[in-house]
């Protein structure tokens, strides 16, 4: 990866994290760092005459971006072993695993990414595992990793049947006469995750390299990890990022979200927080930190764990009639005022609207008892956010982490959410116009690999209001009136998203920054809105090394 110096880059717009610099602005880069914006003159005589010159006839120069919720290194995990993210329908989700399972020698059959819109009520079964996996066990993460599916196999081995309690902080599917079908909801996932043989060193840094290589084409040049730390289907990561780091193959910026495991007793915050110091302490390099700590307040609705304030609509006897909620609000209180008061950025996950409520009530909390703080707390997903707590992320200094891909009605939002959220809280999805009309600040995220890391699909959506490729013109948005501009989606994704990973160059181009810039194959102020799903990245660089160039 050459270092970038003497160029200077010009003849598009130049969008600085902020706004469109004035047209006829080029930049020049000296030893990797931005030593000049301003006009081609200017610039060539800091470069110097014998500067290269890159001309992007007419392509839009940004900030990389700067995913601010994703499972890079697990992602890339699976993308090595049984991915099945990119399959569609049940049968050929059933196709994709035998395939694999024809190549595998491994004892157990472990991976990702099937959609729950696959599969009658989002639960497939273990009979249907069983025809094409009768002896080895499987343990498959759906693609948003709250629930897995298993075959009797694995339900075997982990003792599961009619008798088996469910955990507090998840669900067994079961059927009429109680006994468990193959799909593990939440915690539920951990009494056969415990008996996956883990993933070793050599994969998570296999995992980590493919994830990162992957990543750097769509532009991204650095990312906050959800969750580092023992969730199921998962492994620690923070060793492969280590390892990365100390011998130069990590060329992204990256922070890790510690996670707090669930549940934790309020006896124990304190002592869990102090992990979370130390650690952000131990990892506190130029390319891997640990500064941020990941606390899921609730499940999804799809399988009826996220936390609402009223029930879900339907009766049900196999959850709770509101969802789940993993930490009382005393824990939940206490632990985001000890991380706060730690310097910690607390990184809540939260998609029922009673759950961001917790969220907010819990920074409120942190406000009153340690003052304002250098925090850089945020919520991510919202998918359902109350009228009344949209002007409290503002007023708290709380960003919203959007994952926008899922701003607009698809299947699985048709299928498995309308039915039992009912049309007001319909009317609530994703409200990211209102939060940032009140003034609050924007990131933007993936959750990769639940869904594309794709940013400009990302943008499409949040743009529009509708799946990716469709044309809002012709197809009915989900809350049109949240649509967002794409400049507010490119600061969001870029300055927005680097502020909370206290990226140095704060996802700006300015002078005396490192260069760290994407290159895209077109100028997206130019498109139709329906047609920014199309954008491609044509060159990367990540503080000052060229890590991405597209062949065309």
């Amino acid at each position: 990866m050459s270092l970038l110096t003497d160029v200077m880059i010009g003849g598009g717009p130049v969008f600085d994290g902020r706004q469109v610099l004035p047209e006829g602005t080029w930049i020049g880069v000296v030893d990797g760092h931005i030593a000049d914006i301003g006009t081609a003159d200017d610039v060539r005589e800091t470069v110097g005459p014998a500067a290269e010159r890159l001309d992007l006839h007419g392509r839009l120069l940004h900030p990389g971006f700067t995913d601010a919720h994703i499972h890079a290194l697990s992602a890339g995990v699976d993308r090595n072993g049984c991915d099945v993210s990119d399959v569609d329908g049940r049968a050929e989700t059933l196709a994709a695993i035998a395939a694999y399972a024809r190549t595998s020698d491994r004892p157990w059959i472990v991976g990702s990414g099937w959609s729950m819109a696959d599969f009658p009520g989002g639960c497939p079964t273990a009979a249907e595992l069983d025809t094409i996996l009768p002896d080895r066990p499987a343990f498959l993460l759906n693609r948003d990793h709250h629930g897995a599916w298993v075959n009797t196999a694995a339900l075997t081995l982990a003792g599961i049947d009619a008798q088996t309690p469910d955990p507090i902080d998840g669900r067994i599917e079961r059927d009429a006469a109680g006994v468990a079908v193959g799909t593990l909801h939440e915690g539920a996932m951990d009494l056969v995750s415990r008996l996956v043989p883990p993933t070793t060193f050599d994969e998570a840094l296999a995992g980590l390299r493919t994830a990162q290589s992957y990543l750097h084409g769509f532009g991204i040049t650095g990312w906050q990890e959800a969750i580092v730390g023992d969730y199921p289907g998962m492994t620690d990561l923070a060793a492969a990022y280590r390892s990365a780091e100390a011998s130069g193959e990590l060329t992204a910026t990256v922070v890790g979200a510690s996670w707090l495991p669930r549940p934790t007793t309020l006896a124990a915050v304190p002592e869990v927080v102090a992990g979370f110091v130390a650690a952000a302490r131990a990892a506190d390099g130029p390319r891997w930190s640990a500064r941020s700590v990941k606390i899921m307040v609730d499940g999804v609705v799809e399988n009826r764990t996220a936390l609402m304030g009223e029930p879900y609509v339907g009766s049900c006897s196999c959850a709770p009639e509101y969802g789940l909620g993993y930490f009382d609000d005393e824990i939940l209180r206490a632990a985001v005022v000890a991380c706060d008061g730690a310097g910690l950025d607390v990184h809540f996950h939260a998609i029922g609207d009673a759950a961001v409520t917790a969220a907010l009530d819990a920074v409120t909390t942190a406000r009153r008892v340690n003052g304002i703080t250098p925090g850089r707390h945020h919520i991510a997903h919202l998918q359902f956010v109350r009228p009344a707590d949209l002007p409290r992320f503002a007023r708290l200094g709380v960003t919203a982490n959007m994952q926008a891909l899922w701003a607009c009605v698809e299947d699985q939002l048709t299928e498995l959410v309308a039915p039992i959220v009912g049309p007001e809280r319909m009317g609530w999805h994703y409200p990211f116009a209102s939060i940032e009309a009140a003034g609050a600040d924007l990131a933007m995220g993936s959750d990769w690999p639940v869904s594309s890391p794709d940013p400009w699909a990302a943008i499409s959506v949040a743009v529009n209001r509708v799946e990716p490729g469709l044309d809002p013109a012709t197809t009915a948005p989900l809350v049109g009136s949240e649509a967002l501009t794409l400049r507010s989606c490119l600061t969001a994704y870029t300055h927005g998203s680097a502020v909370l990973n206290r990226r140095r160059n704060g996802g700006l181009l300015r002078i005396g920054s490192s260069a760290d810039f994407a290159v895209a194959d077109r100028d997206p102020f130019l498109l139709e809105p329906k047609d920014l799903y199309d954008v491609r990245t044509d060159l990367t660089v990540a503080e000052g090394r060229v890590v991405h160039e597209r062949t065309r």
